[in-house]
């Protein structure tokens, strides 16, 4: 069988595998597998499942992923999440739409920790869209804007994204992390005034006293009164600010390996979840350390698993001479270089539709990032592209991973969510584009890193 018959081969049985509902990395291995046995023969089908799950994850490299993880969920389970919402909350009450800027705020905070998107919307959905709704915001604003204020957890750093992608494309952690600086607070930014305008013009509306006003006024008032009866839980912040300057401080003054930084990070979310937890007892304490290895120790494994069934994909991919034949594809259109890294780019949106984050970044980046180099192009401002598109993937239909976070944590229809979502995917293709147009905007701060 020739190799673009192949390739149409596999990418059939992985999109009715899928279709099934079968699990991501079962099913690219699976496709995989098949495209070898259809190239080659089963020895060496046999010997690339064999050797496979080996290669791929005994690198040390690695190793940081769990650490980031872990670090993740202990300060999940030690409320900073919560504490920084309930700090955001009452500095932003007497804006409009005061509320929803608080919850991107939050969000923004928790992913500079946490390092991932569905755990940031996940614990902010129970944290926030009920408090949206009481103020009456409608359930498709509310919900959406907690599944794409999520999504920050993939640029700020520390990301497992940009961790992943530094070590798919061997380029700097240190400047990747970096990178996601700039781009992460400007879609924080963007997001705040999408909101900021949305609640104005409702209460522009309704001069005589919208529902939706009178709504955030008296929730502003309950809010107040519940904050200036318990004090401000001001730890939290100072917390969170510990965890990022021992991460990002470690790393660019050369005092720790970014491994070693997430490690370190991950010891001090374990001090703080005891120090939340010490009046508790000791048992409690154990229950929570207990639950977090538990919780770590799932999710490390599905990133591990999708890397070894990716990995027996791009194998394919390699052996059908994919990568070249896209390159010596591209690069005899005639149409500049630029337009050339747009499509490829663009590719990455109905992909993003139909599979799960990790997936498409361990495809994805072996195929374009050579292309990229060719052509010239800088690999950590591709990063923070592939990233962002990654990020709208997480909240558009039918996957939006995001979305149905949101959605089955705050008991919302998904399709209200999705709904919501739309305007902030516009603002976000928007943002894109102006990275595009103007990369120094990525890559500045990124150059300041050796």
């Amino acid at each position: 069988m020739s190799s673009g018959l192949a390739v149409l081969l596999v990418a059939g049985v992985l999109i009715a595998l899928l279709l099934l509902k079968m699990p991501v990395w079962l099913a690219l291995a699976i496709s995989g597998g098949i495209g070898l046995w259809v190239l080659r023969d089963e020895a060496f089908v046999g010997s690339t499942l064999a050797t496979a799950s080996y290669e791929e994850t005994s690198t040390f490299s690695l190793t940081i992923i769990p650490m980031f993880i872990l670090l993740g969920v202990f300060a999940v389970r030690a409320k900073v999440a919560e504490q920084v919402f309930t700090i955001a909350r009452r500095a932003f009450t007497k804006i409009p739409g005061g509320i929803g800027i608080a919850t991107v705020a939050a969000c923004a905070g928790f992913a500079a920790v946490s390092g991932s998107s569905i755990g940031t919307a996940a614990t902010m959905s129970r944290l926030s869209v009920g408090e949206m709704r009481k103020a009456g915001y409608p359930a498709s604003m509310a919900g959406a804007l907690v599944a794409v204020a999520g999504t920050l957890g993939a640029m700020i750093p520390p990301s497992l994204f940009l961790v992943l992608y530094a070590i798919l494309a061997n380029v700097s952690i240190a400047q990747m992390l970096a990178a996601g600086i700039v781009p992460g607070t400007l879609s924080a930014v963007i997001y705040a005034t999408y909101i900021l305008i949305r609640t104005r013009k409702y209460s522009k509306v309704s001069s005589n006293g919208s529902a939706l006003a009178q709504e955030i006024d008296v929730e502003i008032e309950k809010s107040q009164g519940r904050q200036q009866a318990t004090g401000l839980p001001y730890r939290g912040l100072f917390r969170l600010g510990i965890i990022f300057a021992i991460i990002m401080g470690g790393i660019y003054s050369g005092l720790f390996t970014p491994t070693e930084s997430a490690a370190i990070g991950a010891l001090a979310a374990l001090v703080i979840l005891v120090l939340e937890f010490k009046t508790n007892g000791v048992r409690e304490i154990a229950r929570q350390f207990v639950g977090a290895l538990t919780e770590t120790a799932k999710t490390s494994t599905m990133v591990f698993a999708v890397i070894v069934g990716s990995s027996i994909l791009s194998t394919f991919f390699v052996v059908a001479r994919v990568p070249q034949t896209i390159s010596n594809s591209v690069t005899s259109l005639d149409i500049p270089d630029w337009a050339i890294m747009a499509l490829l780019l663009v590719f990455l949106i109905p992909l993003g539709m139909a599979l799960e984050s990790i997936s498409i970044l361990v495809i994805t980046v072996p195929l374009i990032y050579p292309v990229a180099m060719d052509m010239g192009f800088d690999g950590i401002w591709l990063g923070v592209m592939i990233i962002k598109l990654i990020e709208i993937g997480m909240v558009t239909p039918p996957v939006g991973i995001n979305v149905f976070v949101v959605a089955g944590t705050a008991r919302l229809p998904s399709i209200e969510v999705f709904k919501g979502v739309w305007p902030f995917v516009v603002l976000e293709i928007l943002l894109l584009v102006g990275f595009f147009i103007f990369p120094d905007v990525v890559l500045w701060l990124p150059s300041l890193v050796q």
